[in-house]
């Protein structure tokens, strides 16, 4: 369906769960954060009636997100339930890559297309200086398993000039030596997000043709987001950049994200929202959880505010509460 202004949304991200095997500078304290209660938690059965009813309103594909989603039981059979649903096309999944090894072909045959690695560094110290976690072997396994399995893999890397400032460029060498999308991401101001200056797209492309020579633009769309890809010379893979800070998306914008809570968040970036969950545990019917699903895309906001000043209404929960 279409938003008031016209954009056309058929993109929504499912957060399963608020836990996570990380603690990742930028997205959680060292000590963790109080996790939502198990029952406050959306079961698997509410997920799949919410994706069956945005099915109806024309949207198709899902990224299925957290925290971190392969720490939740059953996520494997989850995945096969929601690609039965008539109407969604596509499943993807975000992942810090620690449980993939195991389930990545599972994963693969439950009808798993692609796989968004977050992966930061390939130094094993930065990574665990970032992480807090000694799992780099873990991760970089997983991503090779992933592209032996045929998946459409992307890493995505969170440019922090205070930890991997010297490194972007060996991230940015998994695209070349391998059939893998990077995707550099500027930090936003959310959470603890805010505590890091984000490192501009253009910084970064500055580094990556000194050492690697002048990229052609590409004018495809790599999966569901907006990031903007460029080819290098002899690189198996692509770079893409998603630059929220620096050069604004929101006008294509095409996507609403569900917590794991069950909140309908229609932008990243502010903390209003349309709780499913009464609905869903309630005696709502089908048509009166579309008619809400409906009004909250109808009203989602034009733009993000994370280049301006902050309002009330700015996102103040961690990442690993709204599944970035």
């Amino acid at each position: 369906m279409q938003d008031r202004f016209g954009r056309t949304i058929d993109y929504m991200r499912i957060s399963v769960t608020d836990r996570c095997n990380l603690r990742c500078v930028y997205c959680m304290p060292a000590g963790g954060v109080d996790s939502v209660p198990h029952e406050e938690i959306l079961s698997y059965e509410e997920i799949l009636r919410v994706a069956a009813s945005v099915a109806q309103i024309g949207i198709s594909k899902i990224k299925i997100t957290g925290g971190e989603p392969l720490v939740r039981r059953g996520i494997v059979d989850f995945i096969r339930r929601l690609k039965q649903i008539s109407g969604i096309e596509n499943v993807t999944l975000t992942t810090n890559g620690v449980k993939f090894y195991e389930l990545g072909a599972a994963l693969s045959q439950a009808g798993v297309k692609g796989v968004n690695f977050s992966l930061d560094c390939l130094n094993p110290d930065t990574y665990e200086q970032i992480t807090r976690v000694d799992a780099l072997s873990k991760v970089l396994s997983a991503i090779e398993l992933s592209v032996k399995l045929g998946l459409t893999t992307k890493v995505n890397c969170v440019p922090i000039a205070k930890y991997n400032g010297s490194q972007w460029s060996s991230i940015a060498d998994l695209a070349k030596k391998h059939p893998v999308h990077v995707r550099f991401i500027e930090v936003m101001p959310i959470g603890l997000g805010k505590d890091y200056a984000p490192v501009s797209s253009s910084r970064i492309m500055t580094q990556l043709k000194a050492d690697y020579g002048q990229p052609t633009k590409l004018d495809i769309r790599q999966g569901n987001g907006p990031a903007v890809y460029y080819a290098f010379p002899n690189f198996q893979g692509n770079i893409g950049f998603i630059s929220a800070i620096s050069d604004s998306f929101c006008d294509s914008c095409n996507r609403v994200r569900l917590t794991s809570d069950g909140v309908l968040k229609p932008c990243l970036c502010y903390s209003d929202g349309v709780s499913l969950k009464p609905l869903l545990r309630g005696s709502a019917t089908d048509n009166q959880l579309i008619d809400a699903i409906k009004a909250a895309i109808f009203g989602k906001p034009f733009q993000h505010n994370l280049c301006g000043e902050a309002d009330e209404t700015s996102e103040t929960n961690n990442m690993v509460k709204i599944g970035g």
